[in-house]
């Protein structure tokens, strides 16, 4: 269980009133070259640099590793998406 998970079962299913299927959302918003842009330095700056160093505080990598799974969840809606 991911840490969205229980948002997302919050979320209206299918075709109840409200559905929105984020995975579409995200995958329109990165999906053109802007997005892509945005995405590939988010990945740069967040995801390939160390999320913590020895000495650091416990929190930091905490910290780190929460900014890395908002990138990983958006990474992985955009497959999502595109395999609908």
């Amino acid at each position: 269980m991911s840490g969205w998970d229980e948002l997302e079962e919050q979320q209206p299913k299918g075709n109840e009133p409200g559905f929105v299927d984020m995975d579409l959302l995200v995958a329109k918003t990165f999906g053109n070259d802007e997005g892509l842009k945005v995405l590939a330095w988010m990945r740069e700056f967040y995801l390939e640099r160390p999320c913590w160093q020895p000495g650091a505080d416990a929190s930091l990598g905490q910290y780190r590793e929460g900014q890395n799974s908002v990138i990983r969840d958006i990474e992985l809606r955009i497959k999502k998406a595109r395999s609908k």
